[in-house]
C-alpha cells in the first residue's frame, strides 16, 4: 500500500484495492513498485516471498500458477515454491492452465506437493483431474508433519492442494477453457492481460457458476490453512 509492505489490511484498504488502479506485483516488479510509492496486489510468487520474510510459515490462496499452453509462458509461483521454506494451501494451479506439464514442473522444481484428503490434482474449479499427486495427508496435523520434516531436509516449500467441496466437473471446465482460449486469439489478448481475461470469459460461459465457486474454496483454503497453522504453532 503506498510504497509499504502490508500484511493485512483493514476494510477500507482492501476496498481501495478492489475498486481498481492497483498493480499486480511479482518478484520482477516488486522492488520498483516499493520505490515507487505504488500499491498492488501480491501474485503467489511475490506472496511466499514476504510471507517468510515476514516469519510467517503457512498461507491460504485460491489457485497458484502454472505453466501455460503458450510457450515460455511459466509463472513465477513455481520458482517461488521450490525455493521458499513456506506451506501454501491451495485449490491447484489455476483452471486455464496447461496442468500437465505443470505437475512436470513442480516435480523437476521438486516442490513438495501434497493432496488433502485427495489422490489427484484438483484443478481450480475441479476438485479433481485425471493427474495423480504423490503424496496425501488426511489432517492438519499430518500436513504440519510433512511441512516440518521439509525444513529439516531443507527443502523449499510444501504446496497443499485442497480440493473444493462443491465444484464443477473438469471436462466442462476444460471446454469452456478451450473456448475463452480461442476468443483471446481472435482479440489479441496476451501477457499479463491474458489471466484476467480468461477468469471473465469462463464466468460468463459458466454463468457466475466459476465465480461462486471461487469463493467458496477462498473460504475452505483459509480454513484448512488456519488449522495447519494452529497444529503446527503447537508442535513447535
Amino acid at each position: 500500500m503506498r510504497g509499504e509492505v502490508r500484511v493485512g489490511l483493514p476494510r477500507e484498504e482492501m476496498e481501495a484495492l478492489a475498486a481498481g488502479g492497483a498493480e499486480k506485483a511479482s518478484l520482477w516488479n516488486l522492488a520498483a513498485l516499493l520505490a515507487q510509492g505504488k500499491s498492488a496486489g501480491t501474485t503467489v510468487a511475490a506472496t511466499v516471498h514476504l510471507a517468510h520474510l515476514h516469519g510467517i510459515p503457512v498461507f491460504a490462496t485460491g489457485g497458484i500458477g502454472g505453466v501455460h499452453p503458450e510457450p515460455y509462458d511459466e509463472s513465477a509461483d513455481l520458482w517461488a515454491l521450490a525455493r521458499t521454506p513456506v506451506l501454501v494451501v491451495s485449490s491447484g494451479p489455476k483452471a486455464i492452465l496447461d496442468l500437465k506439464a505443470t505437475l512436470e514442473r513442480l516435480e523437476t522444481l521438486g516442490v513438495s506437493l501434497v493432496g488433502y484428503r485427495t489422490d489427484r490434482l484438483p484443478a481450480f474449479f475441479s476438485p479433481d483431474s485425471p493427474f495423480p499427486v504423490p503424496a496425501r495427508v488426511d489432517t492438519p496435523l499430518e500436513a504440519a508433519r510433512v511441512y516440518r520434516r521439509a525444513r529439516a531436509l531443507g527443502l523449499g516449500g510444501v504446496l497443499l492442494v485442497n480440493p473444493v467441496s462443491q465444484g464443477l466437473p473438469y471436462e466442462q471446465v476444460a471446454l469452456w477453457v478451450e473456448e475463452a482460449g480461442r476468443m483471446a486469439a481472435r482479440e489479441g489478448v496476451f501477457g499479463k492481460a491474458l489471466t484476467p481475461y480468461l477468469l471473465r470469459k469462463l464466468s460468463e460461459l459458466s454463468s457466475g457458476e466459476t465465480d461462486r465457486v471461487n469463493q467458496r474454496l477462498l473460504l475452505e483454503n483459509a480454513r484448512l490453512a488456519a488449522q495447519v497453522a494452529l497444529v503446527l504453532a503447537g508442535l513447535e
